[in-house]
């Protein structure tokens, strides 16, 4: 019988995942090795499916409130100059969610996720034994207990992953490109734009966020393949010479990137496993099928945590038998997703001035759609500049 569970990763799975299990009865703990909830403060969608477990889980109101404001986003060469903007409605057709900075989004799940199950902040798995009537989980702290079924919900660099099904190396593709971020308290910038310059091989976003900007960039480089994630080091100089010449206001957030004590760097990286269980331990969210940027991860995540509680409850004796009906289920949602990742890549950073140009046609065409779908003004009155 699956009484207990441990999750490891108190992020937007490991949260929802926690909340959906001790509904249907789960006793359920997290551990978070950071000392506080941090997670990226990159805006993410959650949307359709994603939004309706949020209705469920009662935060869907809270999601709504910590929304960004975007209403429209444009796209600016190397030089400042506009070569399209689009309303915020046109970009996100179809969806029924919102636009939330992904720290906030974490620590509203996970808040829901405390009123039912034990968060342990500054706590990390250091060891797990796999058996038939449990797993025994030693944390870094030196606490022992056994669990019926063991979850890593910890992220694209899984410490259950590592410790469970083995090193990151085995499963990791990278896509040649790495995604850099700094937030930018007191930055001047427009609350209802967000704004991406592009250049060959070379990405730039400034996202006005709910008062905090955050810079983004985003580009190839033939580093990327031999990365060694914990040498963050080096992610000053890879910044800094790789977006040198570029004018508006990059040179301002490369200044920010280098003097920031927080930022985050790392590889675009897909994660390939032919399995998502072994025994009583799965993954979910980045640690089983992490997409980086391109795959909608934070819907997504919220989606599979779902289903892998309902496969609990459907079989509430046989963990082999739920984690087998979680994947396969999932599997269907995520992999239409992965195979796509390679081309929405080249489309958001073209390599050349071919493709780039190619793109910007795209996107004056959609433009044009836009004008005479929402008009002048756009969505909600954003102006079409």
């Amino acid at each position: 019988m699956i009484r207990s569970a441990l999750i490891s990763g108190a992020g937007v799975a490991g949260g929802v995942l926690a909340w959906q299990l001790a509904e249907r009865g789960v006793e359920v703990t997290i551990v978070e090795k950071a000392t506080g909830q941090r997670s990226s403060g990159n805006p993410v969608d959650v949307h359709d499916q994603a939004m309706r477990v949020a209705e469920h889980m009662g935060v869907a109101d809270e999601l709504r409130a910590a929304a960004t404001g975007v209403r429209r986003m444009a796209v600016v060469n190397r030089a400042g100059k506009r070569v399209a903007s689009l309303p915020a409605a046109l970009v996100n057709a179809g969806t029924d969610g919102v636009e939330v900075p992904r720290a906030d989004l974490a620590s509203i799940l996970v808040r829901a996720a405390g009123t039912r199950a034990n968060v342990i902040f500054d706590e990390s798995i250091a060891e797990l034994h796999d058996g038939p009537n449990g797993v025994d989980v030693t944390l870094e702290s030196g606490r022992s207990a056994r669990y019926d079924i063991v979850i890593g919900a910890d992220g694209q660099h899984s410490r259950v992953r590592s410790l469970a099904f083995g090193p990151e190396r085995q499963f990791a593709h990278r896509l040649g490109m790495f995604v850099a971020t700094v937030s930018a308290p007191g930055s001047e910038v427009d609350p209802a734009l967000m704004t991406m310059l592009s250049a060959p091989g070379r990405s730039f976003s400034l996202h006005p966020s709910t008062g905090i900007p955050i810079g983004a960039f985003i580009f190839h480089s033939p580093l990327a393949e031999g990365f060694d994630s914990r040498t963050a080091d080096a992610s000053r100089s890879i910044v800094a010479e790789a977006y040198a010449g570029l004018g508006w206001r990059v040179p301002e957030f490369v200044e920010r990137f280098l003097a920031a004590p927080d930022v985050y760097f790392d590889t675009v990286t897909q994660l390939r496993l032919d399995a998502w269980h072994r025994g009583r331990v799965a993954l979910l969210g980045d640690a089983a099928s992490s997409v980086s940027l391109f795959g909608d991860g934070s819907s997504t995540a919220i989606v599979g945590a779902r289903t892998l509680a309902d496969a609990v409850a459907e079989h509430p004796d046989d963990p082999a038998a739920a984690f087998e009906m979680y994947e396969r289920r999932h599997r269907e949602v995520v992999g239409p997703k992965q195979k796509g990742v390679a081309t929405v890549s080249r489309q958001l950073v073209p390599r050349t001035a071919f493709g780039l140009g190619m793109r910007n046609t795209v996107l004056r065409g959609m433009q044009a759609y836009a004008a005479l779908r929402f008009g002048r003004s756009g969505a909600g009155g954003a102006a079409l500049a």
